[in-house]
């Protein structure tokens, strides 16, 4: 029998080339929209969009991709009527949708305070719409493992976004006229997102119309929880620079909005310096969750679950000191010095997003034993942390009350999830080894920051030899067990 971690490596390998590689092109973009946005106002309109698409992502598929792949482990037999009753969900899901943001997009305009370009919500409609409708044939290539052609999809899409903002931007943009800047990059965006069902034609073309209305009442009903969960979870990631934007926003001072704008803009041009750890994340993902699922009928689950969660937290912890110690390196991505007074909320959501990276791989427990209603439960615990804690203290600390609060939610998350899956399916992870791979990663910082070096050489230098003593005693644990998973 083939080494399940090493086949979960090897697709995370694939997965990752393009998630890694297409975030890598889109993280050419940050330097490129920070240089021609020169007021970050400008940006933060961008951001803040963006942040509403999260959470119609999460909607809008209705947590029908972990649906599927839970389905498919009862119906082996039969996959395709899995697929298609999932995939008629969300198309039944999106076209009500769509229709009623056409019928109100004025409307959604205007409290969205984006008055007078009711095309944003249109085109941001679409967007969302086409890559819902999308993710189920991609999820079933998942479920096939046919990592390469998913691959190869997403590189298409991106590619056509690098493509159409690099024109667009450089060749057209005036920055005068800044609005102008924003309808290209939502234009770059859906002409992006309509290369998957152009490229999965023969996907959509084969799938018959016949519909199991009792399966899909059975599918929507284990997914309900989910969309709670994954709703919540998007309120945990996201709703920190709408809350910027709407709390610091003053409608009795002109400038005001202009402002808060502004701080939107600073705060996620910064987060995307901490995603470099939700890269890693994101291909994980792709291969994780068909993973876990396919080894429910492995009698020695648990301790392939908790030899993947070791390995999780060394490669994370160490994406975190990578980036929080060369951070006079990677800032160099944002072009334009007045986004700089943000930087000190990187370290802080690089080490929140390693708890998110424990926390999806402890959430398992509950979607593999069928009790989703405790990722709801969780979820909402975390998105009620989060919505009080930036109520609460945005108006003293800015955005980096949003910074802590994404770290004190995705910490508390983390540690209820262990909870509850240690009552109700327990998997025996290896807490010594958690603590020590964090712990170390914690103090190399922590000795690294206290350290006053004014040499950039040196300092260079010395921060990644540390990075390196880090690596060397990861390898010493885990090169035995990697051998013998």
């Amino acid at each position: 029998m083939s080494n399940p971690i090493k086949r979960l490596f090897g697709q995370t390998a694939v997965y990752g080339l393009s998630s890694i590689v297409g975030r890598t092109l889109n993280y050419l973009l940050v330097p490129l929209y920070t240089q021609v946005f020169a007021d970050p106002s400008d940006y933060g309109v961008v951001s803040e969009l963006y942040a509403w698409v999260a959470f119609l992502i999460v909607f809008l598929t209705f947590g029908l991709e972990t649906t599927f792949f839970r389905f498919i482990q009862d119906h082996e037999g039969d996959k395709e009527k899995v697929f298609r009753n999932s995939f008629f969900s969300v198309i039944g899901i999106n076209a009500i949708f769509f229709l009623l943001l056409i019928y109100f997009n004025e409307d959604i305009a205007d409290l969205m305070l984006y008055s007078g370009h009711n095309e944003y919500i249109i085109l941001l409609g679409a967007i969302v719409c086409i890559d819902a409708v999308s993710a189920l044939p991609l999820a079933k290539l998942r479920a096939e493992e046919k990592a390469l052609k998913f691959a190869g999809i997403q590189f298409a899409a991106i590619g056509v976004n690098i493509l159409i903002n690099l024109v667009l931007m450089l060749g057209a943009f005036d920055p005068e006229r800044p609005e102008e800047g924003v309808l290209f990059i939502l234009f770059a965006n859906l002409f992006s997102s309509l290369m998957k069902p152009l490229l999965l034609y023969k996907d959509f073309m084969n799938i018959s119309f016949r519909v199991d209305k009792e399966m899909i009442k059975r599918m929507l009903w284990y997914a309900l929880p989910l969309v709670v969960a994954g709703f919540a979870g998007i309120i945990n990631e996201t709703l920190d620079r709408i809350l910027l934007k709407h709390m610091l926003y003053d409608g009795m001072t002109a400038e005001s909005l202009k402002y808060a704008e502004g701080q939107v803009g600073i705060y996620s041009a910064c987060y995307k310096l901490a995603m470099l750890v939700s890269i890693l994340l994101q291909a994980y993902r792709y291969a994780a969750e068909p993973f876990f699922f396919a080894q429910l009928k492995n009698e020695d689950k648990n301790k392939v679950y908790a030899k993947v969660m070791n390995f999780f937290i060394a490669a994370v912890a160490l994406v975190f000191l990578v980036v929080s110690l060369n951070i006079d390196i990677f800032k160099l991505f944002i072009r334009n010095e007045s986004y700089y007074v943000g930087l000190g909320v990187v370290p802080i959501l690089l080490l929140a997003n390693v708890f998110l990276g424990i926390y999806f791989n402890q959430s398992i427990w509950y979607k593999l034993s069928g009790q989703t209603k405790y990722g709801a439960y969780i979820a909402i615990v975390g998105a009620t942390l989060t919505i009080l804690i930036n109520v609460i203290f945005i108006p003293y600390f800015g955005y980096f009350a949003s910074a802590w609060a994404t770290l004190i939610v995705y910490a508390s998350q983390m540690v209820l999830s262990y909870y509850l899956g240690q009552k109700h399916y327990p998997i025996k992870y290896n807490l010594r080894k958690f603590g020590l791979y964090l712990g170390s990663a914690l103090l190399i910082y922590l000795i690294a920051s206290l350290v006053d070096i004014e040499s950039g050489t040196l300092k260079f230098v010395i921060h990644n030899a540390l990075i390196l003593v880090y690596i060397g005693m990861i390898y010493s644990f885990e090169k035995k067990n990697f051998h013998q998973a």
